[in-house]
């Protein structure tokens, strides 16, 4: 019974030291010696690559992918899960919020309840409390949006068994969102009450989280195209009840036409609305042209460990 974890590296030249010697423990506990801990180096400005390397070149489980450039924390995971080859993934960040030792509880639990997948979700959201309002506003938008049960607050840490991750790797979408991913693949999933401790600054900032909200809505639902259509729907009945007003005053009441200002109004309120409809139209089209142009979703520079093997 093999053992994949997998982690992403991303300024994480202070923790890889600690995040290895602690992820080496806990993978003996539940493997003995059978077992690989896969560094994905996604464009680490900092040491993280050269220190992984060199973990790599004195221990033999260690296994470090380096990206060739930022390709971003989603597709670094996925290439993480690509080249993992246990029987079990145990999918975490190297920055030591989440601990490695959840690997013990987590394979407890999906031994208890017969599951293919056990995930971490946090009781109380850290932050402050923009964070927090934000985040509890980000799942409710994003479950209604694209209507699955998308868990709240959720963190990367779980483990999964090779046949969740060999189907969660059958989707083939470049432009998308794994923690959605996670959810659509199906199988039996379970949650496990977590509490990530705060060891360094969050690299998603406000505006990236709103990108990421973005790009799950468009890739996972057209929800917002049919809200344009019903919108234009309800625009064209209000246009009509108003014309007709109009026009009634104006045979049967010899109510003379004035209106300079609502004119104004109602042609910068429609021309705001299109121009909206418009870019959300581009963001589905963009998707549709990066999808078609068929491009890798990461390109990896070169594998250390394991006699550089290659996939």
């Amino acid at each position: 019974m093999k053992l994949s974890i997998v982690a992403t590296l991303y300024k994480s030249d202070p923790f890889i030291d600690e995040f290895y010697q602690r992820a080496s423990h806990v993978a003996q506990q539940f493997a003995n010696h059978d077992y690989e801990i896969i560094f994905v180096n996604d464009g680490s400005p900092d040491k993280s690559l050269e220190r992984a390397v060199q973990l790599s070149e004195h221990d033999n489980h260690i296994v470090v992918v380096d990206l060739s450039r930022n390709f971003g924390h989603h597709k670094a995971m996925r290439a993480g899960l690509e080249c993992s080859t246990g029987d079990y993934v145990f999918l975490i960040d190297s920055d030591l919020e989440e601990e490695p030792e959840w690997l013990i509880p987590f394979s407890e639990q999906m031994s208890a309840e017969q599951s293919d997948v056990v995930y971490g979700v946090q009781e109380n959201r850290k932050g402050n409390w923009f964070e927090r309002w934000s985040g509890s506003i980000y799942y409710v938008l994003l479950n209604w949006l694209i209507s699955i049960e998308h868990p709240k607050n959720i963190t990367t840490a779980r483990l999964m068994s090779r046949r969740y991750v060999t189907a969660l790797l059958s989707h083939k979408e470049i432009e998308s969102v794994i923690s959605c991913l996670w959810v659509i693949t199906g199988f039996n999933q379970c949650a496990h009450i977590v509490k990530k401790h705060t060891k360094s600054t969050t690299t998603y900032g406000f505006f990236k989280k709103i990108n990421h909200m973005i790009n799950a809505v468009t890739s996972f639902s057209a929800a917002p195209l049919h809200m344009i259509f019903l919108c234009g729907i309800f625009i064209f009945l209000g246009t009509v009840v108003y014309t007709s007003t109009l026009i009634i005053d104006r045979v049967f009441m010899a109510t003379p036409l004035n209106g300079w200002t609502s004119i104004m109004v109602s042609i910068w309120l429609l021309g705001g609305i299109i121009i909206s409809f418009i870019g959300i139209i581009g963001i589905y089209l963009a998707k549709i042209f990066s999808e078609t142009k068929q491009r890798p979703y990461v390109i990896i520079r070169k594998i250390y460990g394991k006699s550089d093997r290659g996939y």
